[in-house]
């Protein structure tokens, strides 16, 4: 998002005379790497933050007790080793002599086991987004459940009951109330983290507000940060791992659209920008052309018990949005394919669930949607027509409005809630209204509010396993944000929190997301490919499909 029209007509220009140079940096052993996001950071607090680029700024300059190694895999971060019992419900932890330091550069403690106890309770006692993670619906942690229903109303004596403790300053036990197949992996990602207790209450309300109210304990410090803008770091001297970590800096450009990024490449200013459809074509024939899988599911969530006191949605909407019938019909008069091919151009596919391809294998090693085999997304216009006049006729409308809301400043969101609306004309006797809003403000406001009525949104997987996307159609959990709930899909779900036999794991789930498809609790569109232009010189960027999506501490730029 620039907002400099001048800068961006220079960018073009410069294109235009480097066409097809591929973005080569200006000097060949730079040690700076330059990094372009469509979206800003909203946070750098774990209590807050919940999206992509706000997950990577945190978790470049953040360690948890697990972090990520050259190849993506999951290795040994804060703790140097652990030790687990039979049950594989106690995990001890062995922390490594590692630092907090401010912006600049200046050590201000050590990192100890408390930090990690202070982080976990902190998240629960704030009723932070990801808090639900502690419980069983993630890390299953002994008492996190019962933490979560109090909320801000826990005591510290109340808090002290969470199965994380200090042994020592160097010693963190945690409980698990069932064993959890992916705990370890799960460290990796940032609500995780540790957070030092004496620099938050030091700063109060101002903490992570800016670069300067932060700490960091991994290989980059953050140095400046204009929201909305742009985000500096440099490498950390006193990180405990800072003699493997090649790059000395890093600049990113924040919300910048995609056409700007691309010009900025070509112009020879950036080392990696994405690329969306609308400029995909221009590109692939690049040396500097890369693709990836993105691991996001994007998908529609309708808003079927979210309605506030204040809600703006007549009451036929609010019947419609209940209607499985009309649910059925919207999703039928979607063509996906044709999104996928046509539009995105990405590499992007079409969803033929809720959990989407390639996020992990059954313990037979089948992949999820492989193995589940059913289409839950299939199209059909004629059939979607008959499923609306159905359900119309049992809400006793003749005709409906239903309004979209989607962020413009988000990749393919606004193409994609272009297609939608093309399709859903189709249907006689719906009308739409299009509402253009920011992620910022659709993400943090609307959605948490119940103010929408369809959101264009998405969901990329914190972890390698199917309750990353099945726990959000779970009653009560804070990312539902359609509020959809089905006591049997909840009972389902929760002998899957506690089932030690994986393949009857494996098999309740499948049955849980048949029962949310089949009630169209929510719509899949795509599995989220990715295209970006990536300077040549660049190697050792860890791109994630699941958690954080990348890792930038083993770049390098021979």
């Amino acid at each position: 998002m620039m907002n400099n029209a001048k800068k961006v007509g220079i960018l073009a220009l410069s294109a235009a005379m480097l066409a097809g140079c591929g973005g080569s940096s200006s000097n060949s052993k730079s040690t700076t790497f330059r990094f372009a996001s469509d979206t800003d950071i909203l946070s750098m607090d774990t209590d807050v933050a919940t999206d992509g680029t706000s997950f990577d700024a945190i978790h470049a300059i953040t360690d948890g007790l697990e972090i990520f190694d050259a190849k993506g895999n999951t290795a040994a971060g804060i703790a140097k080793s652990y030790d687990v019992n039979k049950k594989k419900t106690v995990y001890t932890f062995h922390l490594r002599d590692a630092n907090w330091v401010d912006y600049n550069g200046k050590k201000y403690a050590k990192v100890t086991a408390n930090d990690f106890v202070y982080g976990w309770q902190r998240i629960l006692k704030n009723a932070g987004e990801y808090a639900y993670m502690m419980g069983s619906q993630g890390a299953n942690i002994k008492n996190a459940d019962k933490l979560m229903e109090l909320g801000t109303k826990a005591t510290q004596k109340q808090l002290n009951t969470l199965g994380v403790k200090a042994k020592d300053d160097k010693t963190l036990v945690v409980t698990l109330a069932s064993p959890v197949p992916f705990f370890i992996d799960l460290l990796t990602f940032p609500c995780y983290y540790p957070v030092n207790q004496k620099f938050v209450e030091s700063k109060g309300k101002e903490y992570a507000s800016s670069y300067k109210d932060l700490l960091s304990n991994s290989a980059f410090i953050m140095t400046g940060w204009t929201k909305g803008k742009s985000a500096t770091f440099v490498k950390n001297k006193s990180y405990w791992d800072a003699s493997k970590v090649k790059l000395q800096s890093m600049k990113w450009q924040l919300g910048l659209d995609a056409k700007s990024a691309a010009a900025s490449f070509d112009a020879g200013n950036l080392d990696y920008a994405p690329l969306t459809s609308a400029i995909v074509d221009k590109y692939k024939k690049s040396k500097s052309y890369y693709t990836y899988t993105d691991g996001f599911l994007h998908y529609l969530d309708m808003n079927i018990n979210h309605y506030g006191k204040n809600t703006k949605s007549s009451p036929t909407v609010q019947k419609a949005l209940k209607n499985k019938n009309i649910r059925k019909a919207l999703s039928l008069a979607i063509n996906r394919q044709e999104l996928c091919t046509k539009i995105l151009k990405d590499g992007s596919t079409e969803s033929n669930g809720f959990v989407p391809k390639g996020l992990c294998k059954s313990p037979k090693g089948v992949d999820y949607r492989a193995d589940v085999k059913e289409d839950y997304t299939s199209y059909n216009l004629k059939e979607a027509q008959k499923a609306f006049d159905k359900g119309m006729k049992e809400i006793g409308a003749k005709s409906l409005t239903l309004s979209v809301l989607y962020g413009t400043d988000e990749i393919s969101m606004k193409d994609v809630a272009v297609y939608v609306q093309s399709c859903w004309s189709k249907l006689k006797g719906l009308k739409l209204n299009m509402v253009a809003t920011v992620k910022q403000d659709r993400v943090n406001n609307r959605e948490p509010k119940g103010d929408f009525e369809i959101s264009v949104t998405r969901w990329g997987p914190d972890y390698a396993d199917p309750t990353t996307y099945l726990n959000l159609c779970m009653t009560g959990n804070a990312q539902n944000r359609g509020q959809w709930s089905n006591k049997k899909y909840d009972a389902i779900m929760a002998k899957v929190q506690t089932e030690s036999n994986l393949q009857k794991r494996w098999d309740l789930m499948k049955k849980a997301e048949k029962i949310a498809m089949e009630d169209y609790a929510k719509i899949p569109l795509f599995d989220k490919g990715g295209a970006a232009l990536k300077n040549t010189k660049v190697k050792g960027l860890v791109h994630k499909s699941a958690g954080v999506p990348y890792t930038f501490e083993w770049i390098t730029m021979d």
